[in-house]
């Protein structure tokens, strides 16, 4: 699971664009998605989420993440074809307009995830900071707490699978079916993973202040980040978007 974080290196597109483009183009696909309740509009933005997916060269990470995402869809599906009573009524309390609205904020929750966990396959975090200053000039503290918090996300994963493995050495079964069961368990192993959290926070600052972090500027950094042909197309994309999405509520 860890390895859908992992930056895939390649020379597509979506890899040369700028890192810039990549944030537009994300933001774009998000608020496309909240502009629309159309339902064709929001499986063509999932569809150009997987199309991202295939353009980069990650298309089996593209499924995977829509597979994991799917999960969570299935619940918040459920949820909000019970709790929303209005429209005409279909069977024991599910309506009509229930159902329409649940598949609207499913799709919404996917088409607004993919695009951001993709993007984070093709980029490299340290990219992504720099040109945030350099092109937006951000301070970057901002841009090195943003980029640090998603690089540290597959770390904290294979910890909280290493603390799993020591407990199910110890005899702890995680594999039931039992959901609240299971949330029982996991609970107590959040205060350890808390722990190493802030240990290796404290570390990180300790080195970034030793490595003259408060020295930094927005000329400090060495690489350009320039914009092309390619870089273009993705803000007439964004742009086309952010319309049709508007035009077609």
């Amino acid at each position: 699971m860890t390895d859908l974080f992992q930056v895939v290196p390649g020379n597509s597109p979506l890899h040369r664009m700028n890192p810039v483009t990549k944030i537009v183009l994300t933001l774009a696909v998000s608020v496309a998605a909240f502009l629309t309740d159309n339902l064709f509009v929001l499986l063509f933005l999932l569809a150009f989420d997987l199309m991202i997916g295939v353009v980069g060269g990650v298309t089996r990470k593209a499924f995977s993440i829509f597979k994991g995402l799917l999960k969570v869809s299935v619940f918040l599906f459920i949820l909000q074809a019970l709790f929303v009573r209005r429209g005409n009524r279909l069977f024991w309390i599910v309506t009509d307009e229930g159902l329409l609205t649940a598949a609207a904020v499913v799709l919404r929750l996917l088409v607004v995830c993919l695009p951001l966990a993709l993007i984070m396959t093709v980029t490299q975090p340290s990219d992504i900071a720099n040109s945030l200053v350099q092109v937006l000039h951000l301070p970057y503290a901002y841009a090195f707490t943003l980029t640090t918090a998603i690089r540290f996300i597959p770390q904290f994963m294979e910890e909280m699978s290493g603390i799993m493995e020591a407990q199910t050495a110890r005899g702890v079964e995680f594999d039931t079916k039992n959901a609240a069961k299971k949330l029982g368990m996991l609970l107590p192993l959040c205060v350890p993973l808390l722990i190493s959290s802030v240990r290796r926070t404290g570390a990180t600052a300790t080195a970034a202040k030793a490595r003259g972090f408060e020295l930094r500027t927005r000329q400090s950094g060495y690489k350009r980040y320039g914009f092309g042909a390619v870089d273009l197309m993705g803000f007439l994309v964004s742009a086309a978007l952010i319309a049709g999405a508007a035009l077609i509520r």
